[in-house]
């Protein structure tokens, strides 16, 4: 890892309606809008969606450097997220979010370990630490 701070940079073009694009330095452009909830279209990223990717994104990602500093093999991981965006103090904002993790192991693994390596992942997730809105763990291991 590189030393810290780290930064990141994103740009955003768009207009007075219809799709924006979504840019960073060397990255696909990804084409955004509103979701259906907010009149969008529904066909594009909206920034719900693309908070609840990174919330998944940053899991998966802290879980396997949880998974190999414990030396821990897994196989593969199904992850859903789901956010609920609601009015909580006067503001629309997420009020919860709540990731259900399939880990898929070897016959004969450490099922509670596994479950302890995944609660780790959710606590160490940067993303996750940086928001307000609680982040609960519904997290299943499969044996293959």
């Amino acid at each position: 890892m590189k030393p810290l701070p780290h930064r990141y940079e994103t740009r955003l073009a768009g207009g007075p309606d219809g799709y924006a694009t979504s840019s960073a330095q060397g990255l696909p452009e990804l084409r955004c809008a509103a979701p259906l909830d907010f009149d969008g279209p529904g066909d594009a990223w909206s920034p719900e969606h693309l908070l609840l990717a990174a919330v998944a994104g940053c899991f998966l990602f802290t879980l396997r450097s949880v998974a190999r500093l414990s030396k821990f093999q897994f196989a593969a991981l199904d992850l859903s997220a789901l956010g609920v965006l609601d009015r909580k103090d006067g503001a629309m904002r997420f009020t919860e979010i709540t990731l259900r993790p399939k880990l898929t192991v070897a016959k004969g693994t450490d099922r509670a370990l596994a479950i302890r390596i995944m609660e780790k992942a959710e606590k160490a997730c940067l993303v996750s630490a940086s928001l307000s809105t609680p982040v609960h763990l519904q997290a299943e291991v499969i044996e293959a």
